[in-house]
Parts: C-alpha cells; structure tokens; sequence
C-alpha cells in the first residue's frame, strides 16, 4: 500500500515537473484586477525579451492603450504613461524588434500573450515590435464555423489539383463510360483520384485545426485570423475576466479606453 502510495505521488510529481515553464510567473496588476501569465519554452526569444522588460518595471504605470472588445486589449507603450485623455498614443519601437517565433502548438485563444507588429508592407519578415504586447480576448467559434474556415482555405487547393491532374483525363473517363467500359473506367478514374490525394495530402499551405484549437475557440474563444502571423509567446492563466472588464470599456475613435485601464505593476511572482 505504502509503495503503492509513493508511485501515484511520484508521477503526480512528474506531471506537475513537465507542466512546468522554464520561466516565472508574470503578474499584470491592473486598475482593473489582478492577472497572471506563464511565459512558453519554445518561444524563447520573445519570452526571455518579456521577462528582461518585466524585471525592469518597464511596464508598469502603462496603459492598456488600444482595445477592441471580441478581439484584444493592447498595451505596454512607453508614451502611454501619464498620457493626457484624449491623447493618440501607442506609438511602437523600431529598435525593439524581434524575428518571429510561429508555432502550430500556440495559438490566439482567449488569455493569449502575444507580440504586435507593422505591417507586412514594411515589415515583410513579420518580426515583432517587442515594445508592447497584447492580450487576446476574442469570440467564440462554433464548429460549424470553424469547419468552414478550415473549407475554406482547403477546397480551393484540392480544386486546383483535380483541374491540373484529373480534368485532362475528364474526355477519356466520358468515353470508357458513354462505351460502357466500366472496368477501364473505374480504373482510370481510381488512378487519378490517387493522385490527387497523395498530393493533396502534402499539399502546402493546407489549413488543418488541432482538437485543441476547436476546444479552445468553441468554448472560451479566440482570433482565429492571427494565428501564423503574430507571435503568441505566453498565456494568462488567472484573471480572464479582468480582460472582460477592460475589453468592455468605451473607447474613442482611437480604440482607446475613455477611462484609463492602467498597468499599477508588472513583475515576476515571489
């Protein structure tokens, strides 16, 4: 019973070791409430940028500058701190940048950490304006909606490889079935639709969602549109709802809140 015991608690131990970020607990306290955010691994230069800008204190007395309820709330802007209302601010930093770090395991649910950018016009590398950050709050998808993104982006490239490997072949399959050849038929047609689906199954540029992503975004939401193209470096793990009530918040015609949503302090958990 006893050696029973240990083994159940040494694998709960184990469990809890690998569920483990190499990097400390991030805590935003905001005028709003209190969240807490993990920091990924695999994202290691965006994450060990944030750590470095949290011990600084660079963020605290910022504002969550921009928000857009159903998508995120922004901050971080070193020319938010004292901003007069009424003020545009949110103005990034070319000197902060950082190359990308996509990954397919990272996606923009609600509570995702992840890093701004400038546009692919000026910015064709897509690297990340590592002077601000923000915070998904996003809408959730049903699956049927989530089916259909998924068709939409995969039935054009299916498409394109039955009008290049099966359409040339379509006269032929007319004629073995207007002669009744249905075994030529069959054949060639079977042929053909090989081939189209060996290709099609390592065709690129092929949306494929995670059960994980369709949990995600059809129960607590997400930004299904910015996945591989921002980077999402961490995620809040407590205080959701504080991103309720700043995503609630009226804004000017800038998206910025009418009444301050500030960050008092950031800074690694004791």
């Amino acid at each position: 019973m006893k050696k029973l015991l240990f083994l159940i608690i040494l694998c709960a131990v184990a469990l809890f070791t690998r569920a483990q970020t190499n990097y400390p607990v991030i805590v935003i306290e905001t005028n709003y409430g209190t969240m807490k955010a993990v920091l990924y691994d695999d994202t290691p230069r965006h994450s060990e940028h944030f750590l470095k800008l949290v011990k600084q204190g660079y963020f605290n007395g910022t504002l969550f500058h921009r928000v857009v309820k159903e998508f995120m709330i922004q901050g971080g802007a070193q020319d938010s701190k004292n901003a007069p209302a009424g003020a545009q601010i949110g103005g990034g930093r070319t000197d902060m940048d950082l190359m990308p770090e996509f990954r397919d395991n990272h996606f923009h649910k609600k509570g995702a950490l992840a890093a701004p950018r400038r546009g692919d016009n000026e910015n064709p590398q897509k690297k990340s304006d590592a002077s601000q950050f923000y915070i998904v709050h996003g809408k959730v998808y049903t699956a049927g909606r989530l089916d259909t993104l998924e068709r939409a982006v995969n039935v054009p490239i299916r498409n394109k490889l039955i009008e290049k490997h099966y359409m040339p072949h379509k006269a032929k399959l007319d004629e073995l079935k207007a002669a009744g050849e249905a075994r030529a038929f069959n054949s060639l047609l079977d042929s053909l639709l090989t081939v189209v689906d060996s290709l099609y199954a390592s065709a690129p540029g092929k949306l494929i969602l995670s059960p994980e992503l369709k949990e995600a975004y059809s129960t607590i939401g997400g930004a299904r549109h910015l996945d591989g193209e921002y980077t999402v470096f961490g995620e809040v793990t407590e205080g959701l709802d504080v991103i309720d009530k700043i995503a609630a918040l009226a804004v000017d015609g800038n998206s910025r809140p009418k009444s301050d949503a500030k960050m008092v302090r950031v800074y690694v958990q004791p």
